[in-house]
């Protein structure tokens, strides 16, 4: 009984600092992991090495699971490069084993693990920001040391009343029959299952397995069978994530399980040469030092065979779960707002979208023709609100003044267009049914600059609808887009500079009986209208393009 306590107080142990240090580590990482995973995945193979690194650096494959979803239902990555970072977050998972068996299972840390924590501890509460980050970070792998000392302890307790002959003896052992070994093997990695499954941690159910084994509680090949277990058993806790998520969660849940079942069954056809070849191995490398080999070749030789198909198991996959779900809906992903980066880029997506279907409706109206019929924004105004009720939602604030400055010009570039289709929403066509030269030069250029608009911000749709790549988050306007951005403001100011004299001129003609003074103030609130249209279609598109960014507190830039 007393052993028990002793394992379980040590898996705790273990738990609980994983927790704080991977919370700490995520905090200190800051806007830097969003950034680096969005520019790395270029290819899936690039993006296999980050998201190895990063989960390696932030020691939680579920942070760079739950950023990659993000990303990918921001448009901001494909989904077999989102399939890449996934890929390599299982490998980079394994480095913790690595820690346990050349360290962890090795010396008592104990003694050292103490005075980190308290360190750690005091840091997190008297700091703030990115140095309290960096003592939960500390305090948290202080923790994990001891909690890995003491399970060493339990499992020396354990090992004197287990023995691994008490255990299934698996194939590949010495002297065990072809039958027995596979039903041995199977049990196994039904308890291995069923470790992490209870714990909700793969990590802590190795360090369980390495200390067992290290404590001469299990044998070497009944070690790695439990790992074929273990690594198993991380997909049940992905799929109950994915239930009642996104169709982006549920695809990259259904792909992190089939990934692990095609490894499982790559690593049962290999066992018996694999076990073989650790028993032989043995004698010159530690058994430790194996089983932490063998848990990271596991998850690189799955990799090594997926990653070549990735666009094909892409496509697989996105067949097994097609969307249902409208192109906003999977933008404006819930997963995404996890990540203040990916969320605010994700709305200026959108915002870019349907600022563009609005440029095109006013363009069209001001031609003639089907633009005669009644513009109907209602469809505009609801994305937009859909946008602003996400960005409401945010988890986090932004942490750098760069991402607060984005995600000001995304509010900035929100609330022009929102007044636009408020000025589109009277119901009154934007142009202009007398053929006065002054009315209709200002139609033109109303015209002139929602066209404009339109091939600024095409760029930032025609990316996010490109299949094989996307852009990186924070990503810089073309230089002609600035050069639509700078036609835009042209036209409008053109607009807004002729407006006074045409005011007065029509004024002016009520007099002599030229005009009435009802289609003097008609013809005056008309070309206001396209002067107003003209402007908020200007300050909308210099924000989404980052034009508008150097000076976001002032009123011109408003």
């Amino acid at each position: 009984m007393a052993t028990a306590i002793v394992i379980l107080g040590g898996v705790g142990l273990f738990l609980l600092g994983m927790s704080v240090m991977t919370d700490g580590l995520k905090a200190l990482a800051g806007s830097a992991l969003r950034t680096v995973l969005g520019k790395a995945a270029a290819t899936p193979l690039s993006g296999t090495f980050w998201g190895a690194i990063v989960t390696l650096l932030v020691q939680s494959s579920s942070a760079v699971t739950m950023t990659t979803i993000g990303l990918v239902s921001a448009g901001l990555l494909t989904f077999p490069q989102g399939l890449g970072l996934v890929f390599g977050a299982n490998i980079g998972t394994t480095g913790t084993g690595w820690l346990i068996a050349l360290v962890g299972v090795r010396v008592s840390l104990s003694t050292y693990a103490l005075p980190l924590i308290f360190a750690g501890a005091l840091t997190k509460v008297l700091a703030s920001g990115r140095i309290a980050a960096g003592g939960a970070a500390v305090a948290g792998f202080a923790l994990v040391l001891y909690g890995l000392t003491t399970l060493q302890q339990g499992m020396g307790g354990l090992a004197a009343s287990l023995n691994p002959s008490d255990l299934p003896a698996v194939i590949g052992s010495p002297g065990v029959g072809w039958l027995e070994g596979w039903i041995g093997l199977f049990t196994l990695i039904a308890v291995g299952i069923a470790m992490t499954a209870v714990m909700q941690s793969s990590t802590a159910a190795i360090a369980v397995t390495i200390s067992a084994f290290y404590a001469g509680a299990v044998g070497l090949e009944q070690g790695a069978a439990l790992i074929v277990g273990q690594n198993i058993g991380t997909a049940t806790s992905s799929a109950l994530a994915a239930i009642g998520a996104s169709v982006t969660a549920k695809r990259l849940a259904l792909a992190y399980v089939l990934f692990k079942v095609i490894a499982a069954l790559i690593a049962l056809a290999a066992f018996p040469f694999t076990a073989a070849l650790m028993g032989r191995l043995s004698p010159k490398i530690d058994g430790t030092t194996l089983l932490a080999a063998y848990h990271t070749a596991y998850n690189v030789v799955g990799v090594a065979v997926l990653l070549p198909a990735t666009q094909w198991f892409g496509r697989f996959v996105e067949r097994l779960l097609p969307s249902k779900e409208s192109p906003l809906e999977r933008a404006l992903d819930p997963a995404a707002l996890e990540n203040p980066v990916v969320a605010v880029e994700a709305a200026r997506r959108i915002v870019a979208e349907t600022l563009a279907t609005i440029a095109v409706s006013v363009a069209a109206s001001l031609s003639g023709g089907d633009g005669r019929t009644k513009l109907d924004p209602a469809p505009s105004a609801a994305a937009l609100r859909q946008v602003r009720n996400f960005l409401s939602e945010l988890k986090e604030p932004p942490e750098t003044e760069a991402e607060r400055c984005r995600m000001t010009s995304t509010l900035l570039a929100l609330d022009h267009a929102s007044r636009l289709v408020e000025i589109l929403g009277t119901g009154e066509r934007p142009g202009t049914e007398t053929g006065d030269s002054e009315d209709l030069r200002a139609a033109e250029l109303c015209k002139e600059s929602v066209l404009w608009a339109q091939a600024a911000v095409e760029s930032i749709i025609t990316e996010s609808a490109l299949s094989e790549r996307a852009r990186p988050v924070g990503w810089r306007a073309s230089p002609e887009a600035t050069t639509a951005v700078a036609e835009v403001e042209k036209a409008t100011k053109a607009l807004a500079t002729m407006l006074p004299g045409h005011r007065a001129a029509i004024l002016i003609s009520v007099a002599p009986g030229q005009v009435t003074a009802a289609e003097a103030l008609t013809r005056i609130d008309a070309a206001r209208r396209l002067e107003r249209i003209a402007h908020h279609t200007w300050r909308s598109t210099a924000h989404l393009l980052g034009e508008g960014q150097a000076m976001p507190a002032t009123k011109a830039a408003i």
